[in-house]
């Protein structure tokens, strides 16, 4: 069919816009178009998750997705888990579970040979596992890990990131695995060293893609075209891991009929999605933490704890560096008690890197959500005008510079503004978490250490040089302790005295810090 004429008598306003032209044509190209009958023929709903995961194949990378027990595959990891001829994969995901959910089930069914993950947390059976030289276990970090999974999705082979320079991700100084019999008996498998370039004065290091066999996605609602949505938190790491694998199969709590959904509505456009199941796991939660209903007297309130709590008392001056509408990410530990001690008038955002921006607080019972968590996998609730989105985002906003604000305890933290909290060798295995992630852009994002001014065996955590593996370099712009406060000198490496708490000397700060300071000429009181 040839293009159609289009007279001015068709349209007042093509004419009015063409006024004052002699002549004019205007010619309209008609396409074909499919006919709505003919919409979809074969559908990617699957009778079952057995049968959806009969193609897994020994060897696979499956990548996982969920946030602890929130968005977690369980359905499909469950599946998987009675496939005893399936053995040797790595599996990818932000963490291993917990108890004997989650990717702990192909752990203890001895499918999976190795793990990429960020964090290890309190999975004490993982990291007996690794320390014993049973399992390879690549750390990442949070940030990097879901960047490399995006990357491949999108057809990026690598990228350089600031993240993880001048650490033992850099170097390849987190081994892989041990040898048999464990840590003492030596590496089995080193870790992956990075290339380094410098970009405008900063060093960055090259991260690889990942690239999946088989990635598994709970979904809140799936359509029959494999158009998916996530509800709340949930949405996670599980958006990425959608775009990247061969074979993508996603479990979801509602299969509706096509047309059902939204479009403005759909996370993950159906064209990423080959198999659809019915999720029938039921939820878990990680740590179910409430707060009282309103109302209820009794207890005492953050002011009268202080005067039992070291802890506490860290949280409170750390709570007077945070101005009104500022943008803030707390970690675990003493951080997460800031929030309770804002000056009046001060209201901030706070960001979980697990994908909310404005959380509230503890939710009442009646509250609780499982797609409602924080980073560190409490439940929690959501303020008015607040946002959720994927870990990508999450984590773009963090590399990027857009928080005002990371408040994280450390276990060490040099004159330099070094900080090391994520490990002790042969010892503790936490993980990474987004730590290296929150740390990355100190030029833009100010870093506050609040912890402890000495370890529990009395020994000092202000150092020349950090013994244990840093979480990033010259980082950190301000130290806060029971004792006191120092600004850190980034550029020049070292640390001004600024506060001491009452009753407490600069003679005994210097006797319980191992590197030299100044005392600033205005030397306050905490």
């Amino acid at each position: 069919m040839g293009p159609a004429l289009l007279h001015p008598t068709h349209s007042t306003q093509i004419f009015r816009r063409c006024k004052g032209l002699t002549s004019f044509r205007l010619y309209i190209r008609h396409y074909a178009t499919q006919p709505e009958s003919a919409v979809l023929r074969q559908k990617k709903v699957w009778a079952s998750a057995d049968a959806a995961v009969q193609d897994v194949k020994s060897g696979d990378i499956v990548l996982s997705g969920g946030f602890g027990l929130c968005g977690t595959p369980e359905t499909l990891i469950t599946a998987l888990s009675r496939r005893n001829d399936v053995h040797g994969l790595t599996a990818v995901s932000n963490n291993a579970g917990s108890s004997d959910l989650g990717l702990v089930k192909l752990m203890k069914s001895g499918q999976l040979d190795k793990l990429i993950i960020s964090y290890l947390g309190g999975n004490k059976y993982l990291e007996r596992m690794y320390l014993d030289g049973k399992m390879s276990l690549e750390l990442v970090p949070q940030g990097t890990l879901v960047e490399r999974m995006r990357a491949h999705g999108a057809g990026i082979p690598a990228f350089f990131t600031p993240t993880g320079a001048s650490t033992t991700v850099e170097t390849g100084g987190i081994p892989i695995r041990f040898k048999a019999g464990g840590f003492k008996e030596g590496i089995f498998i080193p870790g992956n060293k990075k290339e380094y370039r410098e970009f405008n004065g900063k060093r960055y290091i090259m991260e690889p893609a990942i690239a999946g066999d088989v990635a598994f996605i709970h979904a809140w609602k799936a359509d029959e075209a494999g158009n998916l949505m996530f509800r709340h938190v949930a949405n996670n790491y599980n958006n990425a891991m959608a775009r990247n694998a061969q074979l993508v199969i996603a479990e979801a709590e509602e299969i509706v009929p096509i047309g059902s959904l939204p479009p403005n509505a759909v996370h993950v456009p159906g064209i990423f999605v080959d198999r659809v199941v019915q999720a029938t796991e039921p939820k878990g939660f990680d740590i179910i933490t409430t707060a009282p209903p309103p109302g209820t007297t009794g207890g005492s309130s953050p002011e009268e704890l202080l005067e039992k709590s070291t802890r506490r008392r860290i949280a409170k001056r750390a709570a007077q560096e945070l101005r009104d509408g500022f943008y803030v990410n707390l970690g675990v530990g003493i951080p997460t008690l800031v929030s309770e001690y804002l000056r009046p008038g001060v209201k901030i955002w706070l960001q979980s890197e697990n994908g909310i921006l404005g959380m509230g607080p503890f939710p009442t019972e009646d509250q609780i959500d499982p797609d409602i968590t924080n980073a560190g996998k409490e439940t929690v609730t959501l303020l008015p005008g607040a946002s959720i989105f994927d870990s990508t985002d999450s984590f773009g906003m963090i590399r990027g510079g857009h928080m005002d604000v990371a408040i994280l305890g450390a276990m060490q933290v040099s004159e330099a503004g070094d900080i090391a909290n994520f490990m002790i060798p042969g010892k503790l295995v936490k993980g990474i978490g987004g730590a290296m992630d929150l740390v990355s852009n100190p030029e833009k994002t100010k870093v506050i250490v609040a912890m402890e001014h000495c370890a529990k065996d009395g020994g000092p955590k202000i150092m020349q040089e950090c013994s244990l593996p840093l979480t990033g370099a010259r980082a950190v712009s301000q130290i806060i302790t029971e004792l006191a406060v120092f600004n850190v000198d980034r550029s020049s490496g070292f640390l001004t005295l600024m506060e001491v708490a009452k009753g407490v000397t600069v003679e005994e700060v210097r006797a319980k810090t191992a590197c030299d300071f100044k005392v600033s000429d205005n030397l306050g009181q905490m």
